[in-house]
């Protein structure tokens, strides 16, 4: 069957990853991130060329809730509804909570929280009336376990979690699930500045740098990659998981299990 799957913040990373593997599908997709012209350009393309019957790209400012709510109407017109939405958008900032600016907080639990939160309010109704529907939202290992310096993120993760786990329960007659996924370190364009530091600190190779980051905190000593990311929501997508509900999935190589 086809279906027309909504993610946020998948010009790159792990939201592209994600919605290349929903695209294998033959679903319809809609994309959405800050890109330029040629970053959006790309993006569709992969995607197209991934399985996607349909593929759109849509733009909105997630720290303001009135883009929000018209990003969410024009997702609903161009297909008529949405059977699956992936909250993946993001951003952090680091500083310790003393230190904090007050406008990076609001911006942070805006974009990581909020934005989700009305995202949901506007397009759960219609997956409830079909009787079918998906919700993943990437949460974080911090929407599970705290580190310093990042109060925001981690607020608004937990957050997210709980957000996650009421709106299980009150969709849980209707055959819409609600879920997150909670991933520790994953290799991104994002991280490789961090690895390389860390390369050059010990002396070692970048593997060597990124297994010493990864270490301090995930004992498999590994990071996941985005295409594992994606198969996780594609699990979460399935028929047969009607009754995986109100889950937050550590994918994170034992992390949270210490």
């Amino acid at each position: 069957m086809t279906r027309t799957a909504f993610i946020t913040g998948s010009a790159q990373g792990i939201g592209l990853a994600i919605a290349c593997r929903l695209a294998a599908n033959g679903w319809a997709i809609g994309l959405h991130g800050l890109a330029s012209p040629a970053q959006q350009a790309e993006a569709l393309a992969r995607v197209r060329a991934a399985g996607a019957s349909a593929v759109h790209f849509f733009e909105g400012d997630l720290r303001e809730p009135q883009a929000v709510t018209g990003l969410a109407e024009a997702v609903l017109d161009w297909q008529g509804g949405v059977d699956v939405l992936v909250n993946n958008a993001g951003m952090q900032h680091t500083a310790p909570v003393t230190g904090m600016p007050p406008e990076v907080w609001q911006a942070v639990l805006a974009v990581n929280l909020s934005a989700a939160f009305l995202l949901m309010q506007a397009l759960l109704p219609g997956m409830a009336q079909q009787g079918w529907g998906r919700v993943v939202n990437i949460a974080s290992v911090h929407g599970l376990v705290a580190s310093v310096h990042k109060a925001p993120y981690v607020a608004s993760k937990f957050g997210l979690v709980g957000l996650t786990k009421v709106a299980a329960l009150e969709m849980a007659e209707s055959g819409v699930t609600v879920n997150a996924l909670c991933p520790g370190w994953v290799e991104t364009a994002l991280i490789e500045p961090q690895i390389a530091a860390r390369a050059e600190r010990i002396g070692g190779s970048r593997d060597e740098g990124m297994r010493s980051l990864v270490l301090e905190k995930q004992p498999s000593g590994r990071m996941s990659r985005p295409e594992e990311i994606a198969e996780a929501v594609a699990m979460l997508c399935g028929d047969w998981a009607h009754n995986l509900t109100g889950v937050a999935l550590p994918i994170d190589g034992g992390w949270t299990a210490q």
